[in-house]
Formats: structure tokens, C-alpha cells, sequence
């Protein structure tokens, strides 16, 4: 029997069995100094192709002393060796001490000097050793920090106090081309000695900026962290607590630091002043995550624009997401490009998505492929939507919309731009003409229960897409710069998703342009000219929605790329709508839609009339008849503070 071949030691192992040999023949130093016994070091043989060990690395990263290594091994010796704590008492001629004090060090420790423990000094600078109480500084306990003590014996620990403040980050996937040239840029400005310039990645997007970061830190050798603005903490004295641990952090282990703030409010003078004080104090590599360029303090910034991928990008990053069945999706790839805004990251776990709820052996797998692409890209932006808006199951289709042909006309080339924006934009060229003036928008404009509503139902129905209804009411703000914010986190959120975004009750903020009497007057204009810009730039299609079109400025009106008139139903479209009103299901006797067109409503109160008819005569085990219709229509009518005349139900028995 051919005897098996040992396994060839890792590098890694090796350096830990190496660490352990430096780790012992330094404690075997630090037990002959407290014995009064001459020391002779023995040889430790270092790999060359190896890195130093930690503490040989501590000594060099942070620039200790001889005597400063042998303190800090003092401190770690109880740690280590449990007979240390004895030989501290024996060596300072007291049982009852038994831990290292710096007064043990001075006596006993080669090339001894006092600035060691200075505040200033390496030590305590680091917080590597901690002071405890005691009647002096002499004879206080002397501690080895728990993540310095880790890191000597070769133990990964990250810095427990940074636990939920600054977050470990692992990203291992692809970049678009525009993206990937910025990673020269970043790399760049880190080659610099001092490494004190802040990058300052700018735009919409938090996820596409943090995997942009994460790929530079990966280029340069560098582990990624991540923090929030708002975990930094406000009070200087813990800023800079902060600031000293995590630059020892980064110093230990290679790190790199992203610091997100694309949500923040820069408002807030206190943690503005935090973040600020933590930059300016904090050396090392920092990038900051923020939607526009801002000025902080006096450190160095290099701004770089991180825009979302291109429909041309993210097309390749789909083909390379889908590997061979991106050939048998016939176009689709072309419509979720054009239609969504994703990441390459979630390209790819959309991917993965997809393919799960699909039968890979199946003769249809083509086309359930495609709808499983097109429904886990839907489903991308609702957790952030559904804090902002409401979400509306769409079950009208365009059999169910009464309107007039020509207002039908116009809906239906509504739907045809958002479906063919690829083709007309990129492909045809108008895109390159300029961004401006490419977003899908459509003003809704009729009296209440005229169809608006519905109409946008069967538009997102038909297009495939989610529809989120915002209530400008509930969204317009008296403090400035509010309305802007949450009109922004809208159409982020939704811009992932491609959603059909309805504003209800638009002349909340579309009012005529006031004239400037004041800074609010000024806000206020400036709030409507955001909304537009976002509506004429957004990639999916946003619809306004009111009952007053008068109301509106006609200079806002222009910026609109469809306008649509609701009218009041004339008698035949009542019909129509009464018609059309009952589900299959509902049991009807005698229910004529020509004299119930006679009631001078619209379709939204008709709806109501129908519903409440149905549960009358559900109440009464019947079917709906014309005198339930006729109960229900005096309630209606009494709700709209209406009288019901005789003509409006004349022959109805």
C-alpha cells in the first residue's frame, strides 16, 4: 500500500505556529526580567515568505518602542500565562498584587523610559494598555485591550465596540464599464503618502456607490467597512473615541471605510459637526456616500459621480447574469432594462430569483423565465415603497374603462411610449439629444369618480407594472426642504421598480405660481419645479391626478408630456358603465342599465350605488333588483348633498 502524502501545510498555519514561537520567547523575556534572571533569547527562524508576527507588526504599525513592546507584554502576561499573576506579586513584594503596574515595568523591563505611558504616547494613544484605579499612575492595574490581546495570538476578533456602528462588508460581484473606470481614480488618490483626501462618491444610488467602494477596496488590498452618518455618535469625547479605535482598526487589519449619508439631513447641525470632527481626526482611507457634493471641514475632497447603469449596461450585466438563457429570452432582457433601474448586484440576485421559481426542464421555460424576470424586478422596490405610498392590486383592463374614444386614444400612446422608450431612445437615437424631457408624465384632469383613477389601473395592469398612489396632501411639508425629501425617497424607491406612480389630488402643490412674498412662496414654487424635473427625468411613467385642471399654472401644464380630459358621462356611457358594473356572479331581476343611466352621476358614484344595492338585497336573500337600486341611489344622493328628482327615476315601477 502506497503510504498517503502529508498535506502541505498552510500558509496561514504556518504563520500562527510561527507567531506562537515570537509570542513565547517574548513572555519568556518579560518572566526572566520579573525573576531578576539574565535572559538569553533564544532563536526563533522566520519564513521570509512569510508576514512578520503581530507583535513585531505592532511594534512597526504603530511605532513602539523596545521598551513599549515589553510593557505591552507585561500587561498581556496574566492573559497569557495564568503563574504570571504570582510572579507580579513576588517581583513588587506584595501578595495581594497581582497584576502588572507601570512601577514593575520601570524596575524590572530593559531600556525603560517614562513617556511609555505617557497620554500622548503609542500605548494609550492606541488604547492598547488601559490604566485602572489605583492611588497613582505607578501603581494602578495595567490591562491589555481585549482586541490587542486578540491580535497577538493571531485571533481574527474584530473590535467588539465598534459592534453596530461600523460594519464588516463582503461584495465579490461585477462592475459595469462606467463604473469600473473610477476604481483607476480611486486608486489614484489612495497612492498618495498621506492618503488625506477624502473620496466623495456622489449620486442617486447608495447601493451602487457602496459596490463601487467595495471593488476599490478589493483593488487596493483593502478590507471594506461601513457606517452610517447617524451611528456616529455627537459627543466629542465619544467621536473621538470612535475616531482612535477605528484608526487602529483600519491599522490593523487593512481597512477601508465607507461612510453613508445619502438619506442624511444636513440640517442637523449636531451630527453634521459629528461627522465633520470625525473626517478631520481620523487619518486613513474614508469614502463618503452621498447624493450631492458637500463641503466638510478642511480635509482634502476628491469627488467622483457614480451614475446608474445605462439600459446598454445593464443588458450585458443581465447576459452574464443568465449565462446561456439570455439568448432564448427574445427581447425581454431589452424591456427589463429599459424599464428598471437595478444594480449589478441585484441583476444577479434576480436572477438567481428568477431561475427558483421556474421549471429549468420545461418546454415553456423560455417564457416563464422571462415573467419570473419581469415579476422579481417589480418586486425589487416595494419594502421601500410601501412606507411611502400605497400599492393598488390593478384588476380593471380596458374593458372595463367607459371613457370616449378619443380620451382612450391618448391612454393607449401613453402605455406605447413606456413600452417602446428603449427602441425610440437608445436605439433610434433621441436619447443622445439630451436627458431632458425623456420621463413618461400624464395629467389625469376630470371631476371626482370620472375614471382617473381607473384609468391609471388598467395602464399599470396592461404595462405589467406595480402601481403606488401618493397623496401629495400627505406629502407636502411646511418645512422647507421637506417636500423635496419625500418627494426624492418616492421616486428612488420607485425607480428601481419601474412603478406607475399616481399622484392624487396634484393641486395640492400645482397650484398657479404664486407670486414671491416670502421665502415659503419661493419654497413653494421650488418644491413644484423639483416634482417636475424628477417627473420629466424619471424612467417609468408618473401620472397626476385633479379635479380643478384650471387651478394648475398653464407653465406646468407644457412640461407634461400627455394631458387627459375625464369628462362627466353623457346618458350612453352611463349605460355602458351600468352595464359593466355587476360582476358575473351577482344575481340581477329586472335591472334595466337605460333608466339607471338616467341618474345624472358619475362613474365612481354609480360604483357606490351598485355595491350598496347588492348588499341589500343579499340582506334580503334576493336578487338586485331596481328597488334596492333605488334605495341605495337616495343614499348616494344624500351623501352628495343632492336631491333625486322624479325625471332622474322615471319608470323605474
Amino acid at each position: 500500500m502506497t503510504a498517503l502524502a502529508a498535506p502541505v501545510e498552510s500558509a496561514s498555519q504556518q504563520w500562527l505556529e510561527a507567531n506562537q514561537r515570537r509570542l513565547m520567547g517574548a513572555l519568556a523575556e518579560i518572566r526572566s526580567s520579573l525573576e531578576r534572571k539574565p535572559f538569553e533569547p533564544f532563536a526563533v527562524e522566520r519564513d521570509s515568505g512569510l508576514p512578520a508576527p503581530a507583535l513585531d507588526r505592532l511594534g512597526t504599525t504603530f511605532g513602539l518602542t523596545p521598551f513599549e513592546q515589553r510593557l505591552l507584554m507585561l500587561a498581556a502576561s496574566p492573559e497569557l500565562d495564568s503563574s504570571f499573576a504570582q510572579l507580579c506579586a513576588s517581583a513588587q513584594g506584595d501578595p495581594q498584587r497581582t497584576y502588572p503596574t507601570f512601577s514593575l515595568a520601570l524596575a524590572t523591563l530593559a531600556d525603560a523610559h517614562w513617556s511609555a505611558l505617557s497620554p500622548g504616547g503609542p500605548l494609550r494613544r492606541w488604547r492598547m494598555v488601559e490604566v485602572g484605579v489605583g492611588n497613582s499612575l505607578t501603581s494602578s492595574p495595567l490591562r491589555i485591550d481585549e482586541r490587542i490581546l486578540h491580535y497577538l495570538t493571531g485571533v481574527a476578533a474584530p473590535e467588539p465596540r465598534l459592534a453596530g456602528i461600523i460594519t464588516p462588508i463582503e461584495w465579490h460581484g461585477e462592475l459595469a464599464p462606467s463604473h469600473a473606470e473610477l476604481i483607476d481614480r480611486i486608486l489614484t488618490v489612495w497612492a498618495r503618502p498621506d492618503l488625506s483626501a477624502v473620496v466623495q462618491l456622489r449620486g442617486e444610488g447608495p447601493a451602487v456607490k457602496r459596490a463601487v467602494a467595495a471593488a476599490a477596496a478589493r483593488a487596493a488590498n483593502l478590507r471594506l467597512s461601513v457606517a452610517s452618518i447617524l451611528s456616529i455618535p455627537t459627543a466629542p469625547h465619544e467621536t473621538e473615541t470612535l475616531s482612535r479605535l477605528w484608526e487602529r482598526e483600519a491599522a490593523l487589519g487593512g481597512n477601508a471605510l465607507l461612510i453613508e449619508g445619502d438619506e442624511f439631513d444636513f440640517s442637523d447641525g449636531p451630527r453634521t459637526a459629528a461627522l465633520v470632527r470625525f473626517i478631520e481626526r481620523t487619518q486613513g482611507v474614508i469614502l463618503l456616500s452621498l447624493r450631492e457634493p458637500r463641503r466638510l471641514g478642511t480635509r482634502a475632497t476628491v469627488g467622483l459621480d457614480v451614475a446608474s447603469l445605462t439600459a446598454a449596461e445593464q443588458r450585458i450585466v443581465w447576459r452574464s447574469a443568465l449565462g446561456p438563457s439570455a439568448a432564448m429570452l427574445n427581447g425581454r432582457l431589452e424591456e427589463l432594462a429599459s424599464q428598471f433601474n437595478l444594480t449589478a448586484v441585484t441583476i444577479f440576485a434576480a436572477a438567481v430569483e428568477a431561475r427558483s421559481r421556474v421549471d429549468e426542464v420545461s418546454e415553456d421555460h423560455p417564457t416563464q423565465l422571462g415573467r419570473a424576470l419581469w415579476t422579481v424586478c417589480r418586486e425589487q422596490a416595494r419594502p421601500r415603497l410601501e412606507d411611502l405610498a400605497q400599492r393598488i392590486d390593478s384588476a380593471p383592463d380596458w374593458g372595463d374603462l367607459v371613457l370616449p374614444e378619443p380620451q382612450k386614444h391618448i391612454l393607449r400612446e401613453v402605455g406605447a411610449h413606456v413600452r417602446q422608450r428603449a427602441l425610440v431612445y437608445e436605439s433610434w437615437g433621441f436619447a443622445k439629444q439630451g436627458a431632458r424631457g425623456l420621463g413618461i408624465s400624464a395629467l389625469f384632469a376630470g371631476a371626482s369618480g370620472t375614471g382617473k383613477t381607473m384609468a391609471a389601473e388598467v395602464l399599470a395592469k396592461d404595462l405589467e407594472l406595480d402601481l403606488y398612489r401618493i397623496d401629495l396632501s400627505a406629502v407636502v411639508s411646511k418645512y422647507i426642504g421637506e417636500t423635496e425629501k419625500n418627494l426624492r425617497r418616492i421616486f428612488d424607491a420607485a425607480e428601481e421598480g419601474g412603478a406607475v406612480l399616481l399622484f392624487d389630488e396634484a393641486d395640492a402643490l400645482f397650484g398657479k405660481r404664486s407670486e414671491v412674498k416670502d421665502s415659503h412662496d419661493r419654497y413653494a414654487n421650488i418644491e413644484v419645479s423639483y416634482l417636475l424635473q424628477r417627473m420629466e427625468s424619471y424612467k417609468g411613467l408618473a401620472v397626476l391626478t385633479t379635479n380643478m385642471r384650471a387651478a394648475l399654472d398653464t407653465a406646468f401644464l407644457r412640461r407634461l408630456r400627455f394631458v387627459v380630459q375625464f369628462p362627466f358621462p353623457d346618458s350612453r356611457h352611463r349605460a355602458e358603465i351600468w352595464r359593466r358594473i355587476f360582476p358575473a356572479n351577482t344575481p340581477l331581476d329586472g335591472v334595466e342599465p337605460d333608466r339607471l343611466a338616467g341618474l345624472n352621476i358619475a362613474g365612481g358614484n354609480i360604483k357606490n350605488i351598485a355595491l350598496n344595492a347588492a348588499f341589500l338585497a343579499a340582506d334580503a336573500a334576493e336578487p338586485v333588483r331596481m328597488t334596492h337600486l333605488l334605495r341605495a341611489a337616495r343614499s348616494e344622493y344624500a351623501k352628495l348633498e343632492k336631491q333625486l328628482t322624479e325625471s332622474e327615476i322615471e319608470g323605474w315601477g
